[in-house]
């Protein structure tokens, strides 16, 4: 009976894989009519709650919830299940791009720029989006105007890492919630000794591998190490990796700026969470091997706290300071994506007035039309090869 529901799991994860388009919202949508409204596999109110934790959480919001119910579902395994399915088949596209754009004559082709203008677009509208939810009051504005002063002046591996925990010290502090509704527990068919167990791992590595990276000068160590800091770190949504993996990456020379943004500006025409951009990095550095490598290392941490805090969360979510220090956070995440929008993703991508005409033009589509993001993809694309002539 169990290995009947993690096939069923499996199946319909695959299917929301191959047709979810649209980002983490859309995606929220998409399982809240499948498993919701369709399948019944939870209620209303349950589902609520389960997002309501991911949004908590650090790491890919839609890609936690579909691993959380897959939990609730069928235990452990059924969160594996949920995970495969609902990643895999962005994960393969993005190998595959990477492995035909390393090495060939395209990474200098007018439609492999328009990809970047693409970024510049997508990143644009991200920001608006985010400002107005993750940034209402006076308190987060100054955070967030805080966070792009310190990220663009001070270029350091460690400036983002400091100002999300500065920023969680002055929520911890200065931010007063007592609002928070506590009348709901998640089931899950977990024990608290398993969910301790996930967040001591989650913990542990992020202290761990930086060590090991230092002692064995392995560059797939590094990788990982990089990648699973990456996940482990992201407050606000998937386009917050960005700058993350920007800074992880590029200043090293590991990736140039122009297959990076290249990427980035591919990943959003395929389904699934954006996180899945990891895969194209991983192989563009490192071959198919790497980008295995860095799919598991950047959701890894995901997988570990949702397992680690369902269990937990109708206490945690009891501790009034604890979501002060994670919306004053939220507001800090805001300015380091600015930053990120500056550079490298606007230096690298807007080199002329016809950069800037096609960019506004995607923008006006996306925003205003409505247009599909993986539609602007091929607009983009399609833009940026036609400007290369002239």
């Amino acid at each position: 009976m169990k290995v009947i529901k993690i096939l069923d799991i499996l199946l319909i994860s695959l299917k929301l894989g191959l047709t979810s388009f649209g980002g983490p919202i859309a995606h929220l949508g998409y399982f809240h009519e499948e498993y919701v409204r369709k399948r019944k596999w939870l209620d209303e109110r349950t589902y609520v709650d389960l997002v309501a934790l991911c949004q908590f959480l650090p790491g890919p919001a839609s890609s936690q919830v579909g691993i959380g119910i897959g939990v609730i579902r069928a235990g452990f395994l059924g969160g594996i299940a949920a995970f495969l399915g609902f990643t895999l088949p962005s994960v393969i596209v993005l190998i595959l791009f990477a492995l035909l754009l390393k090495g060939s004559t395209f990474q200098n082709a007018g439609w492999v720029h328009g990809l970047k203008i693409v970024a510049v677009v997508i990143v644009a509208q991200a920001i608006l989006g985010m400002a107005r939810t993750l940034t209402p009051d006076l308190k987060r504005k100054a955070l967030a105007l805080f966070a792009l002063v310190v990220v663009l002046l001070w270029h350091s591996a460690f400036s983002q890492l400091g100002i999300i925990l500065f920023s969680a010290l002055i929520g911890v502090l200065f931010f007063r919630h007592t609002d928070i509704p506590v009348d709901v527990e998640i089931k899950v068919p977990l024990s608290r000794r398993m969910a301790l167990i996930c967040l001591i791992l989650f913990f542990g590595l992020l202290l761990v591998l930086p060590v090991l990276g230092e002692m064995t000068s392995s560059r797939e160590v590094s990788l990982f190490d990089r990648f699973y800091r990456s996940g482990a770190l992201v407050f606000g949504g998937g386009h917050v990796v960005l700058p993350l993996l920007q800074h992880e990456f590029v200043p090293q020379g590991w990736i140039s700026k122009d297959s990076f943004l290249a990427g980035y500006g591919a990943a959003q025409a395929v389904p699934g969470p954006l996180f899945t951009f990891a895969a194209y990095l991983g192989a563009v550095m490192n071959g198919w091997k790497g980008g295995i490598l860095a799919t598991i290392a950047i959701f890894l941490p995901a997988f570990l706290l949702v397992m680690g805090t369902l269990p937990f969360w109708g206490t945690l979510r009891s501790i009034p300071r604890l979501k002060g220090a994670i919306q004053a956070t939220n507001g800090a995440v805001t300015g380091i994506l600015i930053a990120a929008f500056y550079t490298p993703i606007w230096t690298s991508s807007i080199l002329s007035a016809k950069d800037f005409a096609l960019g506004a033009i995607l923008f006006s589509l996306l925003a205003f039309v409505k247009l599909p993001p993986w539609v602007i993809v091929l607009v983009g694309a399609a833009g940026g090869q036609l400007i290369s002539l002239f």
